[in-house]
């Protein structure tokens, strides 16, 4: 596994149309993780793996189209309004979130105040919260849209992946064996069990897979086009948010709230 949080598809190479300059580009705005304001050239080097000199091109050239901005006094670079107009496009364009809204706030506003829901969608080997409905506790997961969780080991990982074509998940998992061949093991006996739980219950599990203190399930969801595949999830801390409580009264109204949202093909 590569150092870098960034390490190339091995695809990349094989594909003529692949354009690495672009890729290298937006692995640059990738570098800026939640609550994180400044970075300078030097830390999207370490966190890219790519040369200083490269990234102080790309820096440059986003400046210049206004998806970065540079503070000359330190040295740095903050996201600018260009990357939120590129963040809004992506989310007008993912229809389910609206439609999603009000059965992901039923959900959240059922008997245990401490339950979040949310929505995710599969980006490389994350899935990436497009909806939150956050609890009703002051005191929660501080989850939000743009959250990033493991997508072999989190309950809404697994129910993205189960929700795919065979031939989709294999080719998922292909390209996750070449980056990180180490994990091949623990990523294909996750996904057999997801598979093996969804077909015997109808939702993923994650009781302490991603964090320790989490305790959640999820199913998986499809885009009116039948085309995309999301998460849906429920959860919370473990020590409010119980297996019991998810498996025996959740559990149902998800798999309903999942059915209505969906059309799409049978998986």
């Amino acid at each position: 596994m590569s150092d870098t949080e960034f390490g190339a598809d091995p695809d990349e190479a094989k594909d003529r149309n692949f354009i690495t300059a672009l890729a290298r580009g937006l692995d640059v705005l990738r570098c800026f993780r939640p609550n994180e304001t400044d970075l300078t050239n030097n830390d999207i080097s370490e966190r890219t793996g790519l040369p200083k000199p490269t990234v102080s091109r790309l820096t440059h050239t986003l400046c210049k189209l206004d998806y970065l901005i540079a503070d000359a006094r330190t040295g740095s670079y903050r996201l600018s309004a260009g990357v939120l107009q590129l963040g809004y496009g992506v989310l007008s364009g993912m229809e389910i979130g609206e439609r999603a809204a009000d059965a992901m706030r039923a959900l959240r506003n059922g008997p245990n105040s401490y339950i979040t829901c949310a929505l995710a969608e599969r980006h490389r080997t994350d899935a990436v919260y497009v909806a939150v409905q956050r609890s009703r506790e002051e005191i929660s997961l501080t989850m939000h849209v743009g959250s990033r969780l493991p997508l072999f080991f989190s309950a809404i990982g697994r129910s993205i992946l189960v929700g795919m074509t065979d031939e989709e998940r294999a080719a998922v998992l292909r390209s996750a064996d070449e980056s990180d061949p180490e994990g091949q093991e623990a990523r294909h006996a996750s996904i057999e069990r997801a598979i093996e739980e969804y077909k015997a219950s109808g939702f993923c599990t994650g009781y302490g897979d991603w964090r320790p203190d989490v305790n959640g399930i999820a199913v998986p969801v499809y885009s009116l086009s039948g085309t995309r595949v999301y998460g849906l999830n429920v959860g919370g801390p473990s020590f409010h948010v119980k297996k019991k409580q998810l498996e025996q009264h959740y559990a149902k109204s998800l798999i309903e709230a999942a059915a209505a949202l969906s059309c799409g093909p049978s998986h």
